[in-house]
């Protein structure tokens, strides 16, 4: 195949999904832009993006070999204006209350032992 992942080549689309633009590379090559792949953000309708027989310049991301089919993008080939950076919000770390571990069991055991043999008192009688 003359393609190699990473080209930037000119095609014309030939057929819309809700998935995708079929996009024609030469007679025998076919190509697929993914809707994630036809501009940076969200697209809710391709046909407000894209409009069958126009040539445009895509880049190849992906050829199957067997089916000779290419994956393409529009994405990689436009500036990312959309993307805003956003810093991590860093979590407050606050001292734990009261007691843990084991220790703490150690001291409530008896207590809860005198209270599960008042419990079955309670229920015997």
């Amino acid at each position: 195949m003359k393609y190699k992942i990473g080209m930037v080549i000119k095609g014309k689309i030939t057929g819309i999904q809700p998935y995708g633009a079929f996009v024609s590379l030469d007679e025998e090559t076919q190509g697929l832009i993914h809707i994630s792949e036809c501009k940076h953000g969200f697209v809710k309708d391709l046909n407000e993006v894209l409009t069958v027989g126009n040539e445009i310049e895509v880049m190849v991301l992906d050829i199957d070999e067997y089916t000779k089919k290419v994956s393409l993008s529009l994405r990689t080939l436009e500036e990312n204006t959309t993307f805003q950076y956003h810093p991590k919000k860093r979590r407050q770390h606050h001292e734990k209350i009261g007691k843990l571990g084991f220790a703490t069991i150690k001291e409530s055991m008896p207590k809860w032992i005198e209270e599960a043999k008042e419990d079955e008192k309670n229920r015997v009688m």
